[in-house]
């Protein structure tokens, strides 16, 4: 049974989590800009009203394929540790580990505005841009200053921040996130008006004075002054140190097609290590929905996460041996580790969800952006500097402070990044453009996504409205489970349980399974056909 119809469009295609990012996106088309520019308009809308799950204080990571050139580009624009961020200072404040909240958890620069800006001196220069800097933002600023309905997931979000939880919640213990997220000391209810005129003003100050014054300007004075204030440690010179970079996108084999995705310090070569392993096996043999898949899908994940956790982290701090482990002899390896075990692996605990947004635009001329934005937890450290409206990223908490650890801290440094961006190319074009939110879900969706697409023949709508399993576990759990969809069969749940693994059910369709989105591109006909996940408040739409 599917839930909602499949959008359809000849000339271009949308899709966001939250409807109002998809129609500045979708205007930003209609009134000739690009895919680029219209990713930067859903971008910026997105951080003011989806809150909870990104900010322009956190990071960004894009693919992007130049219908022009025939090429893909990949830019990080995630931001890098300050030049204080060090293990001793932690230990010396008595740490053990990096608080997951408050002023110290915000200890890496904010990348996102540096990677709209990037992305946008890009398109002016490869595809001509249509619209200006300041009227791609102005949507955003709207919504900012004149306010936007709270959605359930925002509602949702505020009130479990608000449980009693020294580490992870209780976040109206911090002043600026209970005046600005709360009304009256209560959460806004579903449907109340919600305005952020600092938010508002910081944009406009973006949109008039380009990027880089986010960086060099007052803004960052504002943010600097009061982390300092709050005890934080990034300094007026760790924002100027910012640099986005451009980097080569990763790829590998999958079935006739090549999946392209983002390079260490993001997760982007677990997920095509998981295409990897499954393009050694026939999944045409094996039923969709079956026991046998979820479960060969759950340990070729265990199985590239083994890989990721060994390796993953800056790759400009310890060298990475991508060719080696996305080679097709590496992944025919771990297929037969997969086919000689039946019984399910035991993996350490993975870490909780991170909150976050994943987005796609296809344009008329055939340019395909997908894109993904990120503060970390929901609403980051929880640290909005006064008179600035910016929710800062707590990304950085996931660095370890043990020197030995791959992922361990220093000063200007990028941590493992769970975001990644995913695009599916068919004789050199974009014919599936997709991701989702969801931390260490990321990868195992796209996986159940690709399989579900190619080798079952689902239509993306189907394909993301499609139970799905998470393997992790949830706050303060010590171990992993497998989550279920409530609707997938008890028949197959018991066999599962039967092969090793420690089931959790969950209700039928839970954002616990993260807020995915697809566009899938017939170029015998050029229909884009848009998917927006139902499990979130997002909306595929197509011209």
């Amino acid at each position: 049974m599917q839930y909602r119809a499949t959008t359809m469009g000849v000339n271009g295609m949308v899709t966001t989590p939250h409807y109002l990012a998809s129609q500045a996106a979708l205007k930003v088309l209609h009134n000739g800009g690009n895919a680029v520019e219209a990713t930067i308009a859903a971008a910026s809308v997105l951080a003011v009203v989806y809150p909870h799950m990104n900010s322009i204080g956190g990071d960004n990571f894009w693919l992007i394929y130049n219908a022009k050139t025939k090429e893909v580009k990949a830019l990080n624009s995630s931001g890098r540790a300050g030049e204080k961020a060090t293990i001793d200072f932690y230990k010396q404040q008595g740490f053990d580990k990096i608080p997951a909240r408050g002023a110290l958890s915000a200890n890496t620069v904010p990348g996102a505005v540096a990677g709209w800006g990037e992305v946008h001196l890009y398109a002016e220069k490869e595809m001509g841009n249509g619209l200006t800097w300041q009227e791609l933002l102005e949507p955003a600023i709207g919504y900012a200053r004149d306010g936007y309905p709270v959605t359930e997931s925002q509602h949702y979000w505020t009130t479990v921040n608000l449980e009693e939880d020294a580490e992870f919640r209780g976040l109206h213990r911090f002043d600026e996130f209970a005046r600005i997220f709360l009304h009256n000391g209560k959460v806004p209810k579903v449907g109340a008006i919600f305005k952020q005129p600092d938010l508002a003003d910081t944009l406009v100050y973006i949109a008039e004075n380009g990027a880089k014054s986010f960086y060099e300007g007052e803004i960052a004075e504002k943010i600097v002054k009061d982390l300092e204030r709050l005890g934080g440690i990034l300094t007026i010179d760790d924002f100027k140190a910012h640099k986005s970079d451009w980097v080569e996108p990763l790829s590998v084999d999958y079935h006739g097609y090549k999946a392209y995705n983002l390079p260490p310090n993001t997760q982007g070569f677990a997920s095509l290590s998981i295409l990897n392993i499954l393009n050694h096996l026939n999944l045409q043999e094996i039923e969709e929905g079956s026991p046998e898949y979820y479960h060969i899908l759950v340990e070729a994940v265990k199985l590239a996460f083994m890989d990721r956790d060994q390796y993953l982290t800056d790759p400009e701090f310890v060298e990475i041996p991508l060719d080696d482990l996305l080679s097709p002899e590496h992944g025919k390896e771990l297929a037969n580790q997969l086919k000689q075990n039946l019984q399910a692996r035991k993996l350490q605990p993975l870490d909780a969800k991170g909150d976050t947004v994943w987005f796609g635009v296809v344009d008329r001329e055939g340019n395909a952006v997908s894109c993904i934005q990120s503060i970390y937890h929901e609403f980051g450290s929880a640290i909005i500097p006064r008179g600035t409206g910016v929710i800062l990223q707590n990304r950085g908490s996931f660095f370890s402070l043990d020197e030995n650890h791959v992922n361990c801290l220093a000063p200007r440094k990028r941590t493992f990044h769970t975001l990644n961006p995913a695009m599916l190319l068919k004789n050199g074009r974009p014919v599936l453009v997709y991701g989702t939110m969801g931390g260490e879900g990321q990868p195992q969706t796209q996986a159940m996504l690709v399989t579900r697409i190619i080798d079952y023949g689902m239509n993306v709508q189907e394909a993301i409205e499609a139970p799905r399993f998470l393997y992790g576990r949830t706050w303060g759990a010590s171990s992993n489970t497998l989550k279920l969809e409530g609707r997938i069969p008890p028949m197959v749940q018991s066999k599962l349980q039967d092969w090793g693994h420690d089931i959790e059910v969950l209700p039928d369709f839970t954002d616990t399974m993260g807020h995915a989105g697809a566009i899938w591109i017939d170029h015998e006909t050029n229909v884009k056909f848009g998917g927006a996940d139902p499990r979130g408040d997002g909306a595929a739409i197509g011209y």
